[in-house]
């Protein structure tokens, strides 16, 4: 029987990925040595570095504008370095508050600046744009167009004037095609489509690169990480390494464009079955739907448990909700296939039989 990781996190990854990982583990390139052995500053290493920069910039059409670094810390690691790099010549910030994760990027931000709320939402829908509070003057606009733990997203990339628009895809990175040059600033921890954690891709626009708080630490500074080639410090090879070949199983999938395909085709097929069965309930309204992550909830929530146990019996791991909101969740990263989806299902109408 197969197995299927329906897990947020720590990482998804494809087959054909880790299999590489096992054969190259203790010979990398030819080295005889693995690659965590590898000098960081070597030409070797720093030429991996370079080609996934310039591999990244091709698959998403990254402008010549921006410099693309790979940052440790991770995504709330950059909950704070996002403020103390933008802060430093306008003290305020406008902040989206759609979930878990950009609440969170709202708490560390107070921490350097003033907060402004544009909008907060109900948890089943986003409020429409005419209702938004947007500071024309602020340093720079804040969002997560997909929040994991309830399910919900931008329809559209919001509109924020001549303000820089910053973006958390940490969960939806290389899910679908986007236009980078309607943003400011994107990061994105590695561990949902990217690779493993312990990096964090952080995309950011040349003249942003001078508004660092002077209280930045080197090692989060975006100007002199972009200096030194992300590797002001020692970078964390492996799961850039790792990184590396998560883009380039990206690349013979066919781009973005033919992943994003299958991608709505895996949401579409879950959330149809969701909706023309009475045993299961997703609430978060269709125009808000995440692609990425689909919650829902059982006709009778006693049974949860029981259903994560046979679930997992199944083959069918880590299906339980966040601990916060409780329920059911199912994760869809690039790397989950459509067999996945299929098989999920076919243990969901089955339970459904037998509990209904």
């Amino acid at each position: 029987m197969e197995l299927y990781n329906f897990a947020p996190g720590p990482a998804m990854l494809p087959q054909e990925v880790l299999q590489q990982i096992a054969r190259e583990i203790f010979n990398w390139r030819g080295t005889q040595v693995s690659v965590m052995e590898i000098g960081h500053r070597t030409k070797l290493f720093q030429s991996v570095i370079e080609e996934l920069q310039h591999k990244i910039r091709q698959l998403m059409n990254i402008p010549k504008n921006y410099k693309i670094l790979f940052v440790q810390g991770g995504g709330q690691g950059q909950f704070s370095a996002i403020p103390m790099n933008l802060l430093g010549k306008n003290a305020t910030a406008d902040y989206f508050v759609t979930g878990t994760w950009s609440k969170k990027a709202v708490d560390a931000a107070k921490v350097y600046g003033q907060v402004n709320i544009v909008t907060q939402t109900d948890g089943i829908s986003i409020p429409h744009a005419s209702t938004w509070q947007l500071n024309d003057k602020a340093a720079y606009a804040y969002y997560c167009p997909n929040e994991t733990i309830n399910g919900l997203a931008f329809a559209e990339i919001p509109y924020t004037k001549n303000v820089p628009l910053v973006a958390d895809m940490t969960s939806n990175i290389l899910a679908t095609e986007i236009d980078v040059s309607k943003f400011g600033l994107i990061m994105a921890a590695a561990q949902k489509n990217l690779g493993i954690a312990g990096v964090t891709l952080v995309i950011v626009r040349d003249d942003l690169l001078e508004q660092q708080l002077a209280i930045t630490p080197s090692v989060w500074n975006y100007k002199l990480l972009a200096e030194a080639n992300s590797s002001l410090n020692t970078p964390p090879v492996f799961a850039i390494y790792v990184m590396d070949l998560v883009v380039d199983w990206l690349i013979k999938q066919g781009g973005i464009a033919n992943i994003a395909k299958m991608n709505y085709a895996k949401a579409s097929k879950l959330y149809d079955y969701i909706d023309n069965c009475d045993f299961y309930l997703n609430t978060v309204e269709k125009p808000y739907r995440s692609l990425i992550n689909v919650p829902f909830n059982l006709a009778d929530n006693r049974l949860v448990n029981e259903f994560v146990r046979q679930a997992n019996d199944h083959n069918l791991k880590y299906l339980a909700g966040h601990a916060s909101v409780g329920g059911l969740r199912v994760s869809l990263y690039n790397a989950m296939p459509e067999a996945g989806v299929n098989a999920l299902i076919e243990f969901m109408r089955q339970f459904a039989k037998n509990n209904g």
